[in-house]
């Protein structure tokens, strides 16, 4: 979305030494008016924030938060409960871009551009609607696939994690095609290792969709596999961290095998770990509600440009799941006398049982809620701790 923003400033450009838009008396465009669609696509696409794109994104934000942008973003953020006066990066990351592509998972893409393309408030919020039931069944269907993933998994290695393959390739026949990217996502988080899933594509054909880890290029894997088993895969395509793939129904196995193989060819066991980064530990008086607006302020932060992250330990107050999936937390920084709000996502499934004391990775964030703004520890990773 940036590439194409440039060569729209440069044709804009020469249509204006030409005389272009003075012959037809037509205005020349502003632009900045589009600079909320270039930081929605270039988040929501995961591009590295590089200065430039960081220069980009920020306006762009700027105008969603003044009210200058599409009424389609503005509808997508408040069908989502966000605030769009405070849009921050990660909203257009996990809000927005979920919503418009539940659309291409399940319907049709052309549901989500009408969303972003309506100059009428009500048409845009109408069809916010829309995408927000359509993404709220694509959880429903997201889950179900997981369950069924975690089942297959329990069966290959009831004892341990080391048990399972280095390079995991999930595949049933009534899996969603527009979902098997998601269940990828989700596996590769959960186990750290390259996870390909499949659905069935019709005409014995299988659909793939692979997601990887830091370390290992998956696009290049297949096409060492490619060379390793000529012809069991039909063709494919993708970068570092994604790919795509066809391949037939019963070229599956071979597949699934010669891909383990090359997976473990190009990692070391320590790759399989998964690794947390941290700016260390900050003192409970900076645990405020003003250093996460500094921390907002000081973004927007993304892909090659993460925003900061501390870990300490806790005194788990109280703790209760929310969303049959979230840990809802309430703590207290050793030996202070103080509680903070936290909240784990997607966090009950490797840790069904909440400890005394945990060790946890947490971002300090901004929590709305019946118009009040409040702290709460986004915990990004979290294990038991020692009592003190």
């Amino acid at each position: 979305v940036g590439v194409i923003f440039y060569v729209v400033l440069g044709l804009r450009r020469r249509l204006r030494e030409t005389g272009w838009f003075e012959k037809r008396r037509i205005a020349v465009p502003n632009m900045a008016d589009y600079l909320d669609l270039v930081a929605l696509g270039t988040v929501a696409d995961v591009v590295p924030l590089d200065r430039n794109n960081r220069v980009l994104v920020h306006q762009g934000l700027q105008r969603i938060r003044a009210g200058r942008c599409r009424p389609g973003i503005s509808a997508l953020l408040r069908v989502a409960g966000r605030n769009p006066a405070r849009a921050q990066a990660c909203d257009m990351g996990f809000a927005v871009g979920p919503r418009l592509n539940a659309a291409g998972r399940l319907d049709d893409m052309a549901l989500g551009i009408r969303c972003l393309l309506a100059d009428d408030a009500q048409e845009a919020s109408n069809l916010a609607s829309d995408l927000d039931r359509l993404n709220r069944e694509r959880r429903a269907i997201e889950e179900g696939m997981k369950q069924q993933a975690e089942a297959m998994l329990a069966d290959w290695a009831p004892r341990q994690v080391d048990d399972l393959p280095w390079g995991l390739c999930l595949y049933r026949p009534d899996w969603h095609q527009g979902v098997i990217g998601i269940l990828a996502s989700r596996i590769k988080e959960r186990y750290h290792r390259p996870v390909i899933a499949f659905a069935s594509a019709g005409h014995g054909e299988l659909k793939g969709s692979a997601r990887s880890i830091d370390g290992l290029h998956v696009r290049d894997v297949l096409d060492e596999v490619a060379v390793r088993a000529p012809g069991v895969i039909r063709k494919f395509g993708g970068h570092a961290m994604a790919a795509g793939m066809t391949l037939d129904a019963d070229r599956f196995d071979t597949f699934s095998q010669v891909f383990d193989a090359t997976v473990r060819d190009h990692l070391a066991p320590d790759d399989l770990l998964p690794l947390v980064h941290s700016d260390g530990s900050i003192e409970p008086s900076a645990m405020t509600l003003e250093t996460a607006r500094q921390l907002v302020d000081g973004g927007p932060w993304g892909q090659g440009f993460p925003e900061p992250m501390f870990d300490d330990r806790f005194e788990v107050v109280s703790s209760r799941v929310v969303g049959g999936k979230h840990w809802k937390l309430l703590l207290r920084p050793m030996a202070a006398d103080m509680t903070l709000d936290g909240i784990a996502f997607h966090a009950v499934d490797g840790l069904p049982t909440m400890p005394a004391f945990i060790h946890a990775a947490y971002r300090l964030d901004q929590n709305e809620w019946q118009g009040r703004l409040r702290l709460q520890l986004r915990i990004e990773y979290l294990e038991a701790a020692a009592a003190p």
